[in-house]
């Protein structure tokens, strides 16, 4: 009996922040030590060109969080870490389901439905601006689910129809070609932090209130000085449940000290030192993966090098794949 697949794709835009950290890097991290999980991570740098046509920016931002992963403690030998174009398989198979795929359900996607509903709010056609990218984002998708085999797909709730749809095109296609495809099911962890931001929404690249994951110190301080609180004064009682400068707080702190701190809340502890000392817990958390990051960064072809070494990896699972799906839709040779 082979071990749970579990596969999760990374967005390669903008530079990794505080928000990806608690919310993905690291329960993915815990989970690929877990002895009876094989995971697939993946660096999605064709799907980031749906939105991003700056190729210096692609590179860069794939770069920066291949390092950031490394950084935080992802064992390479135990997790397949790949980037996605880097693995030709993907993108055929993404045809191969194409061509068994409705076009109904690509309409039914929640990304296309918006872009529609926004152009027609703005009074533009409604296809104004829409690629094939776009609208087939979630075969692509399917594609890099079902080419590994994944049970288990973690994803934010907003994420759970892009699996839903996988597993309907997997269940077409192997009621058409044979029982090829395994039947990928979205995992949400309703317990995984989301955090706030320093405006107060949740910390967005979009929103542009993030706080980077390593930045150096003097910015850090900086960063977490400008998240936005209220205006009750020292040796007011405040409410942490709802303080962004609280929840941050909560994300990296053990139990002991989250209950000091709503301690010191309910004493009236003054905004100043509530941030001061959520600084201190960050930047001791963060000091040694910022420096792991920054060697990282510098020696380029390392990480390089471990991509490459994933992509093989992972290409031993969807070369005998994909060759058994060019055998069972008539893909073969001639004179076989």
């Amino acid at each position: 009996m082979r071990q749970q697949r579990v596969l999760t794709g990374i967005t390669t835009t903008g530079t990794p922040h505080l928000g990806n950290y608690v919310g993905a890097i690291r329960p993915a991290i815990e989970a690929s030590r877990e002895p009876d999980v094989q995971c697939f991570y993946f660096l999605a740098d064709l799907h980031s060109l749906i939105k991003n046509q700056d190729p210096e920016l692609l590179r860069r931002s794939t770069r920066e969080i291949a390092a950031t992963w490394l950084a935080c403690g992802l064992d390479t030998s135990r997790a397949v870490f790949y980037r996605q174009s880097d693995i030709p398989e993907i993108t055929e198979l993404s045809w191969l389901l194409s061509c068994m795929t409705a076009k109904g359900l690509m309409n039914r996607a929640h990304a296309y439905k918006a872009a529609v509903q926004s152009n027609q709010e703005a009074g533009q056609d409604d296809d104004f601006g829409i690629t094939m990218g776009l609208y087939g984002y979630p075969v692509l998708m399917a594609a890099d689910i079902l080419m590994f085999g994944a049970d288990r797909v973690p994803v934010g709730r907003d994420q759970i129809q892009h699996v839903e749809m996988a597993r309907d095109i997997a269940q077409r296609f192997n009621h058409h070609y044979g029982d090829h495809l395994v039947l990928p099911t979205a995992v949400v962890d309703d317990e995984v932090a989301v955090l706030a931001g320093l405006d107060g929404r949740k910390m967005s690249k979009s929103y542009g209130n993030t706080i980077p994951l390593f930045l150096p110190e003097k910015q850090l301080q900086k960063h977490v000085n400008r998240i936005k609180t209220n205006l009750q004064e020292p040796g007011e009682p405040k409410n942490p449940d709802e303080s962004t400068v609280f929840q941050v707080w909560q994300a990296f702190a053990n139990p002991g000290q989250r209950e000091e701190m709503r301690r010191e809340f309910a004493a009236g502890i003054a905004w100043g030192e509530a941030k001061r000392r959520l600084f201190e817990l960050l930047n001791e958390q963060l000091r040694e993966p910022r420096a792991h990051y920054e060697e990282l960064m510098a020696q380029p072809a390392l990480i390089e090098r471990l991509l490459q070494e994933g992509a093989e990896r992972a290409r031993s699972y969807s070369r005998p794949l994909l060759a058994r799906l060019r055998e069972a839709v008539g893909l073969r040779r001639v004179d076989a």
